[in-house]
C-alpha cells in the first residue's frame, strides 16, 4: 500500500510507515507519475487533484489537512470512485486568534473603543461563529450573515448581506469559495458591492483570495472610498499584487489559520480518514506532543483601569502579533511560499496562562476564561 503525502504537513512522519509505503514530496512536485500506484493522497490547498493528476492512477482516497477543498475537483473524483475528505473547523480557533489579533491592533492604530463598533461576519461555519465569539468579548456589536444557514435554520440570528454593508464598521470574509450557484462567493465583493461601502468601512478577508476582487479593491483604497481593508488572502497567490500591498492596512501570507494547535489537528483528522478508508489500525493516532512558541506562555497584566475588554485585546497580542507577520510580507513578498513554509510556532490561547494583577470585580478574569485562557489572579495589597 503506498500514500502519497505533502511534506509541509507537520507531526505526520511516523504515523502511517508501519502500515504502508508513505512517500514525502512538496506539493509542486506531486505529479502524475509519482501518484500512479498510489491508493491514498494527504495534502494541502498548493496540490490540484483533478484529473490531470488522478487519471490512471489507482487512488481511491483522498484527505486534505485544510478546511478548504476548492482544490480538489470533487465532482471529477466522484464520477471516478475516488473519496476524499477535508478537515472541517482543524483550524478554526487559529483564525478566531488572527482576527482578535487584527481587531485588538486595528483598535490601537484607529483608535476606537471596541465596545462602539459593530462587525458584520459574513460566513457563520467553524470559522465564523469562532470569529464572531471573539469580537462579541472584545466589546463588538455583531451581525451574522450566512444564507445557507438562515435557509435551514431560519432567519433568526442572521441578517441580509445588505444590512452588512449598511450597518458594519468593520466586515470579515469568512466563506468558502463557490465560483456558481446561489451561494457563489466568487467575486463576492466586486466592483458594485464595493462602491457600496463608505469611507467609514473597513474589510476584511481571510477566507479565499478569489471573494474579493482584487483590481476593485485595490481602485476604492486608491481613491480612499473605504477606511481601509486587510488580506490574508490573495487573487494569484503568490503572486501579489504589490501595489495592493502598499494600500493595506494589514497583510499577511494565508498565515491565518497556521497556529501549530490548528495544524496538529488537520493532520490527526487526516490519518484518521486515510487509516479508515483503507482498513489501517491507526484510526485512533493523534499528535501527541506540540512544541511551544519562542515568547512566554505567562504573561502579566494589571486589570486595574483598563476594561475587561482591553484587558482581553492586551491578552491577545501576548499570544499573537499580526503586524509580524506583515512585516515580513512588506519586506519580502516574494517569498510569500516560504514565509508559509517556514512559518513560526504559533500557540492559540489555552497555551498561555495570564497573571491578571487588580481585577477587583473578576469580569476581566471571567471573559480571558472565556476565551480560552488560562487565568491566575493577584490582587496587590495598599
Amino acid at each position: 500500500m503506498k500514500i502519497v503525502c505533502d511534506n509541509k504537513i507537520p507531526f505526520l512522519k511516523g504515523a502511517l510507515e508501519p502500515y504502508a509505503e508513505v512517500v514525502y514530496l512538496p506539493g509542486s512536485e506531486t505529479t502524475p507519475d509519482v501518484v500512479r500506484d498510489a491508493d491514498a493522497l494527504i495534502t494541502r490547498t498548493r496540490t490540484r487533484c483533478d484529473e490531470a493528476l488522478l487519471k490512471g492512477s489507482s487512488v481511491k482516497f483522498i484527505a486534505t489537512a485544510t478546511i478548504g477543498y476548492d482544490h480538489i475537483d470533487t465532482e471529477w473524483c466522484r464520477q471516478n470512485g475516488i473519496a476524499w475528505t477535508n478537515a472541517p473547523g482543524c483550524n478554526s480557533w487559529s483564525v478566531q486568534q488572527y482576527i482578535g489579533s487584527l481587531l485588538a491592533t486595528m483598535a490601537g492604530e484607529f483608535g476606537f473603543d471596541c465596545r462602539t463598533k459593530t462587525l458584520g461576519v459574513i460566513g457563520v461555519g467553524n470559522v465564523g461563529s469562532k470569529v464572531a465569539r471573539i469580537a462579541s468579548l472584545l466589546g463588538f456589536k455583531v451581525l451574522l450573515n450566512d444564507p445557507p444557514r438562515a435557509r435551514q435554520e431560519g432567519d433568526d440570528g442572521f441578517v441580509s448581506l445588505d444590512r452588512i454593508i449598511a450597518e458594519s464598521d468593520i466586515i470579515t470574509c469568512h466563506v468558502p469559495l463557490q465560483r456558481t450557484g446561489p451561494d457563489a462567493t466568487y467575486h463576492l465583493f466586486d466592483s458594485v458591492l464595493l462602491a457600496k461601502l463608505d469611507k467609514s468601512q473597513i474589510l476584511i478577508n481571510s477566507s479565499r483570495g478569489e471573494v474579493v476582487d482584487n483590481q476593485a479593491l485595490k481602485k476604492v483604497l486608491i481613491e480612499k472610498r473605504i477606511k481601509a481593508a486587510a488580506l490574508d488572502v490573495w487573487e494569484n497567490e503568490p503572486g501579489i499584487d504589490l501595489e495592493l500591498l502598499g494600500l493595506l492596512f494589514s497583510a499577511t501570507p494565508h498565515i491565518a489559520g497556521y497556529s501549530l494547535d490548528g495544524k496538529a489537528n488537520g493532520t490527526w483528522m487526516s490519518v484518521q480518514a486515510v487509516a479508515r478508508a483503507l482498513g489501517l489500525p491507526c484510526t485512533d493516532w493523534k499528535v501527541n506532543e506540540i512544541p511551544l512558541p519562542q515568547q512566554p506562555t505567562l504573561f502579566t497584566i494589571q486589570a486595574e483601569g483598563k476594561t475587561p475588554q482591553q484587558v482581553l485585546a492586551e491578552a491577545i497580542l501576548n499570544t499573537y502579533r499580526i503586524k509580524e507577520d506583515d512585516s515580513r510580507l512588506r519586506a519580502c513578498p516574494s517569498d510569500f511560499e516560504k514565509q508559509r513554509a517556514d512559518y513560526p510556532v504559533r500557540r492559540e490561547f489555552p497555551t498561555f496562562t495570564a497573571v491578571l494583577h487588580n481585577d477587583r470585580d473578576c469580569r476581566a478574569a471571567a471573559i480571558l476564561r472565556e476565551a480560552g485562557f488560562n487565568v491566575k489572579e493577584q490582587n496587590d495589597t495598599i
